[in-house]
């Protein structure tokens, strides 16, 4: 790291890491506004039924190029003129969405605004650039907590806003936000350049290498993956239960009942300084343990028509998923920092498959077993992640 990387230690302010945590959890939301708001952007635009869901794949699959294309770029691009960019390019994405009439031009939007929604990801890192090595994993917790704010919030906020004022108000107020984030953080941040010169093809080109050289990386992915897998199966499956018969909530009761999940994001901060204290191993065991102790509740719950049992299983949930990400980032952000934006990107893509996978599974398991076969599922893998942590020793990775 260059000198004036050096001096940049530090001195950023409460305000910046505050606007790092928002820009990382707006962006994260963009992903999931569409997901409670399907069935009226499909009838406003045309778009049958059969193919609606598609709005939410495409959004995943710009996410998913954005991951492996832009979030790389980090380690040779002047970081603040980045995540400016990929603001811009979410609020482009965003304005496009809130005007389609027709099916392709909102796909269009999708991808653009999935793209842009890498912003957490390069905001994190650069977070953890800015912070002091003592209290990189509370300055990361931070910004993590936002993140996952978003992504919980992201939900119940668009069908509230959608319910008062249309689906299209979603999208409009997010593109505001963007933009207001790019000018915000383009005063607030301090400029960051890379000494890293790969190209593109050379950056994409060192991801094996990387998997095969940095063993904290492949132990990281090996615990998130399960556990985001299982956090996604959770809030895919839950609103199906929670509107079926048992407990018949209507559209604003499945909102608040994700806000009351989305207590689960105070477990981003405690992790942290758990491990800037030195206790990242214990805390992964704790969050792993969790993890199973959530579904647990959550099917005691299902099984006696409790929704606040239900609700507790699902806050302790949330809490697992945001404590594990923040021990694996703060892993990998104290690894060599010429290459923490590529064990970023590694890391958030392939944990990002397991979530991609709890999601195709979560309507099949629920048709065919109800919530015990969904709570099953999410209990096997926790417990197939928690028999490989055992394997870590005292010095391991974790």
């Amino acid at each position: 790291m260059n000198g004036a990387d050096e001096r940049s230690h530090g001195t950023a302010s409460d305000l910046t890491f505050f606007l790092l945590a928002l820009a990382a959890g707006a962006g994260a939301a963009n992903l999931y506004y569409a997901q409670p708001l399907i069935a009226l952007i499909g009838a406003d635009i045309g778009l049958d039924e059969s193919v609606a869901s598609l709005v939410v794949t495409l959004g995943q699959i710009g996410y998913i190029a954005g991951l492996l294309l832009v979030v790389p770029l980090g380690d040779t691009v002047e970081n603040r003129r980045l995540l400016g960019l990929v603001l811009v390019c979410a609020c482009i994405g965003l304005v496009i969405a809130a005007s389609a009439h027709a099916p392709l031009v909102f796909a269009g939007a999708a991808l653009v605004y999935g793209l842009g929604s890498v912003v957490a990801q390069v905001a994190v890192p650069f977070a953890s650039h800015l912070a002091r090595p003592e209290e990189r994993g509370r300055k990361v917790g931070n910004v993590v907590a936002g993140l996952m704010a978003g992504i919980m919030l992201a939900r119940p906020a668009a069908s509230l806003i959608a319910h008062a004022f249309g689906w299209r108000a979603v999208f409009l107020a997010s593109a505001v936000l963007m933009a207001a984030l790019a000018v915000g953080l383009r005063v607030a941040l301090p400029a960051r350049h890379p000494h890293g010169r790969l190209g593109m093809l050379a950056l994409i080109g060192s991801f094996p290498k990387l998997l095969r050289s940095q063993p904290v990386l492949r132990r990281r992915i090996a615990y998130q993956l399960p556990m985001f897998g299982a956090f996604i199966l959770f809030w895919t499956a839950v609103p199906l239960e929670l509107a079926g018969p048992r407990f018949g909530l209507d559209q604003r009761g499945i909102a608040l009942f994700a806000l009351a999940g989305a207590a689960g994001v105070f477990g981003s901060s405690l992790a942290g300084r758990l491990a800037d204290r030195g206790h990242a191993r214990l805390g992964t065991g704790i969050a792993l343990v969790s993890a199973v102790v959530g579904f647990l509740l959550a099917a005691a719950g299902v099984a006696v028509g409790s929704v606040v049992l239900l609700a507790l299983g699902a806050v302790v949930l949330d809490l697992a998923a945001a404590a594990n990400l923040v021990f694996g980032q703060r892993a990998l952000f104290m690894l060599d920092p010429a290459i923490r934006s590529r064990l970023n990107a590694l890391y958030i893509a392939l944990f990002f498959f397991g979530g991609a996978v709890g999601s195709a599974l979560a309507s099949p398991l629920y048709v065919l077993g109800g919530w015990p076969a969904v709570s099953a599922a999410g209990i096997v893998v926790m417990l197939a992640a928690l028999g490989y942590f055992a394997t870590e020793g005292r010095g391991g990775a974790a």
